[in-house]
Parts: C-alpha cells; sequence; structure tokens
C-alpha cells in the first residue's frame, strides 16, 4: 500500500520541473526568427496584402470585406457593377496593403536590431517604437477602411446573408433550415415564443 502513495509522490515530484521548464519558455525557438515578433507566416501575410487579422472589429460588426465578399459573390447573388466596385475596392486594398505590409515588416526589423546592437537608449527605443506603430496603424487603416467602402456596395440583405454565410450573428430563431419544423426547430434553440 505504501508503495503507490510513494510512487505518486515521486512521480509529482519528477515530472514537475519537466512542466516548470515547458511553461518557462513559450517563446523557445523564436530566437531564430529573422524579426523576433514577427513569425514567418505573420511575414508571408503582410508581404500579400493579407488582412492578418486587423479588420476584425469591421468584419464581426456586420462591414464585409472586399476578399470575402467576392469569394461569397455566388451565394451573395451580386451584380455585375456590384462585382466591379468590389474588386475595384479589393485591388487598391491589395496594392496598399503590400506596401504598408512591407513598411510595418521594415519597422519591426529596425526595432528587433535595436536590441541586437550595443548602446540603444530609451529616446531612440520610443522612436523605434512609434515608427512600428505608425506603420500598424497605416495598415489596419487600410484593412479598415475598405470594409466602410464595401458594405456601400451592398443591400442590407446581401450584408445579412454574408454575416450568416461566414457564420456571425446568425438568427437561429428566424433561420430555420430547409427541412425542419420550424416550431420544433425554435423549441429546440430556446426561442421562446419567436
Amino acid at each position: 500500500m505504501k508503495l503507490p502513495i510513494l510512487f505518486a509522490v515521486l512521480m509529482a515530484v519528477v515530472g514537475t520541473p519537466a512542466l516548470t521548464e515547458t511553461n518557462h519558455q513559450p517563446y523557445k525557438g523564436f530566437e531564430d526568427r529573422d524579426i523576433a515578433s514577427l513569425s514567418p507566416k505573420d511575414i508571408e501575410e503582410l508581404q500579400s496584402g493579407a488582412g492578418w487579422g486587423l479588420a476584425l472589429p469591421a468584419e464581426l460588426n456586420g462591414y464585409p470585406g472586399p476578399a470575402h465578399v467576392l469569394e461569397l459573390q455566388a451565394e451573395l447573388e451580386l451584380t455585375p457593377s456590384q462585382v466591379s466596385e468590389t474588386r475595384a475596392i479589393y485591388d487598391a486594398m491589395k496594392l496598399e496593403a503590400v506596401t504598408a505590409g512591407n513598411a510595418l515588416i521594415q519597422a519591426e526589423r529596425h526595432l528587433d536590431q535595436g536590441f541586437k546592437t550595443d548602446g540603444l537608449m530609451p529616446d531612440k527605443l520610443r522612436k523605434l517604437i512609434a515608427a512600428a506603430e505608425d506603420a500598424r496603424a497605416d495598415l489596419r487603416y487600410i484593412h479598415l477602411s475598405r470594409h466602410l467602402l464595401t458594405v456601400d456596395v451592398l443591400s442590407a440583405e446581401q450584408s445579412s446573408r454574408y454575416s450568416e454565410l461566414r457564420g456571425y450573428k446568425a438568427d437561429l430563431c428566424q433561420s430555420v433550415p430547409d427541412g425542419h419544423n420550424a416550431d420544433m426547430w425554435r423549441r429546440h434553440n430556446g426561442c421562446g415564443d419567436n
């Protein structure tokens, strides 16, 4: 009986350093990055003009993004004019986002290099941080502002459909799938008297 207890205590004591070591090394391997604050995937996304998650406040609050609108154009039943307008918004955004993304990469590289050299002073650090944050703000503005333009291209119904297709704010009580009994669907989804 004492042997299992001793074994459990021994495992707890021996296992603890391994767990502690893992918990204290969340950035292990990051030291090999070209730029400490950016992963290779981050750099790839920034260089390609991808959204990098910067437009989530718009995307998740009813302002569709031009790239996804173009991807969903058949489901949204866009007119040729809407496709053309959305394509123009997207193309301009992409061109500007690539330039701004590269500026952010360069600013982060300068910040990273500042720590690799001796003598980084607080005033220089403040300038490097400001440059990186300004570059990020410019890039974020590019992405967010195109959501503002895109929502004006779509009808209210298309914007609502976009949100449903993207999986946001679907009104389960009003959107009863084909083949389901509406009363049962609403009851099973907690819709009350809807």
